[in-house]
């Protein structure tokens, strides 16, 4: 389960990530969900990826990461 807010990578638990859902609609995610890492982001015009170093890559049509957790 995440913990962490993919986009501005604050805990869940803390505060109102309203914004957040708001501008994910929009944007690649930032941060790793299950471990607050800083991912790798590539936008292109066809849509993006993420890369986490512990997790995997993910995408918009893809499963949350390529390590299957």
């Amino acid at each position: 389960m995440a913990s962490w807010c993919d986009r501005c990578g604050g805990a869940l638990a803390d505060g109102d990530h309203t914004r957040c859902t708001a501008a994910r609609a929009l944007e690649p995610p930032r941060f790793c969900p299950d471990c607050r890492r800083r991912m790798k982001v590539q936008v292109l015009p066809s849509g993006w990826s993420a890369s986490c170093a512990v997790h995997g890559r993910t995408g918009p049509d893809q499963p949350r990461s390529a390590t299957g957790r």
